[in-house]
């Protein structure tokens, strides 16, 4: 059985709290003194709560098998790795982190002992630290767990928010300040208020490359890069419309690929409402997102990078399926080399294929006819565009889980239900989804309370 939504929450709190204390403790080992690691100012990180977390919901059923807990580890925690890091350095225009130096590590974000370690810790947590902490948590009466908690999320979301706001407006002087020579004190003067001196004071302590002169020096060193067309580059406005059309396409590859193995036609659809296969639409987002910097590299490169993504990729969204909407789209327990039925070695070559294809061939041409569009009508097309897809499947999603709660003999108690029920009806369900079992348990992973 898996965890709770409660369990979960006290999950984030204490490896949060126990991962702060291990940052903080390198980081003494390190640099001979005591400095505060964590983004926030209260002795908790949530990269590491929510990694535990992750490990929690996705790998619980791997708990059996040591080798796959621990490489899933290793993928899981790469992924949340270098989100992360991307996102502290769109915010700091910085790198929190840099193991450039080592010699087998990705954009200065990992490296291979890290990843080690990590999959290490996926076994530790899912095997070990959440039983034990299972045992510790039943000790303490659910009421008084539950007031716990929302005093924690509320004392977290606070500092978050007093952490955000310093930030921003560091942001902005220093972007005032870019190639003006200012020093610390004048800084402090202009930003102002005591909150926000500490705050700035105590990141530059535990990340001196957060300084404000470096972080202006390293600016002033980047070329400025003036955009003449629509979507120019790794944008959102070119993984949108990568979306869409991976999304069109991948429908209709796998309509025809179903057509050519078992001889008749079915729909391959994610929505209710046009071809279109959101699994796909996100596959060529991330693809892009992840392997974009790398796609002038070797085709060797590329395929491992994407059986290895691609098959991570898939496998979460088996789960996130059988999660959310009490079904099974898709089950390999039938092929050889099959990991819970989710996901295949053989499936897993085919997405590093489509890597190669889609890097070396699809995407640059894609890309070349995205870039055509004209730049006063791209914004606005590409906008109404994500509103319709969003509409689209927030209905498709609604419909099917009113779907999943009509086969477990659930009647419709409100004018929503009832409406879903009129127009989305079995017949027309099985149409769309014709290869969805719906689970005996809905959400058999974690139970709602």
């Amino acid at each position: 059985m898996g965890n709770t939504y409660y369990e979960l929450a006290w999950f984030f709190f204490l490896y949060s709290f126990l991962g702060w204390c291990t940052g903080v403790a390198v980081g003494a080992v390190k640099r001979k003194t005591f400095a505060n690691r964590g983004l926030l100012n209260l002795p908790f990180c949530p990269a590491y709560g929510i990694t535990a977390v992750s490990f929690s919901i996705f790998l619980f059923e791997l708990r059996d098998n040591i080798f796959f807990l621990f490489l899933g580890g290793m993928v899981l925690s790469a992924f949340w790795i270098i989100v992360t890091g991307f996102v502290l350095e769109r915010i700091f225009r910085k790198k929190w982190w840099d193991f450039s130096q080592y010699r087998f590590q990705f954009e200065g974000y990992l490296t291979v002992g890290i990843l080690l370690v990590c999959g290490a810790a996926a076994v530790g947590v899912v095997r070990f630290g959440n039983p034990v902490l299972l045992r510790m948590l039943h000790l303490l009466p659910r009421g008084i767990g539950r007031i716990v908690l929302a005093a924690l999320f509320g004392a977290l979301l606070l500092d978050l928010f007093i952490v955000l706001a310093v930030t921003l407006r560091w942001r902005k002087y220093l972007e005032r300040l870019e190639g003006v020579t200012q020093n610390m004190q004048m800084v402090s003067a202009k930003v102002g208020n005591a909150i926000t001196r500490m705050v700035r004071r105590r990141l530059e302590r535990s990340y001196p490359d957060l300084k404000e002169e470096k972080i202006l020096k390293a600016r002033a060193e980047q070329k400025p890069v003036e955009k003449v067309r629509f979507a120019q580059g790794c944008c959102f406005y070119k993984l949108a419309w990568l979306f869409f059309i991976g999304a069109l396409l991948g429908d209709l590859v796998e309509t025809v690929f179903c057509r050519i193995t078992m001889g008749y036609w079915m729909s391959r659809s994610s929505l209710v409402y046009g071809p279109f296969s959101i699994i796909w639409g996100f596959a060529c987002g991330l693809l892009t997102v992840f392997l974009y910097r790398y796609r002038s590299r070797n085709d060797r490169y590329i395929f491992f990078m994407g059986t290895i993504l691609g098959g991570a990729y898939e496998y979460i969204c088996s789960v996130i399926g059988e999660l959310v909407f009490g079904a099974i789209f898709w089950d390999y327990s039938g092929i050889p080399f099959n990991l819970g039925g989710r996901i295949n070695l053989l499936y897993c070559f085919f997405w590093g294929i489509a890597a190669v294809v889609w890097l070396k061939g699809v995407y640059p041409f894609l890309s070349g006819m995205i870039e055509k569009i004209p730049k006063k009508v791209g914004p606005a097309v590409t906008w109404i565009m994500v509103a319709l897809m969003a509409v689209n499947m927030g209905i498709s999603g609604l419909a099917f889980m009113r779907y999943s709660d009509r086969a477990h003999g659930k009647e419709a108690d409100n004018g929503m239900e009832l409406f879903l029920d009129e127009h989305f009806p079995d017949e027309r369900m099985e149409k769309v989804y014709p290869k969805a079992k719906v689970v005996e348990e809905r959400t058999p992973r974690i139970h709602r309370e």
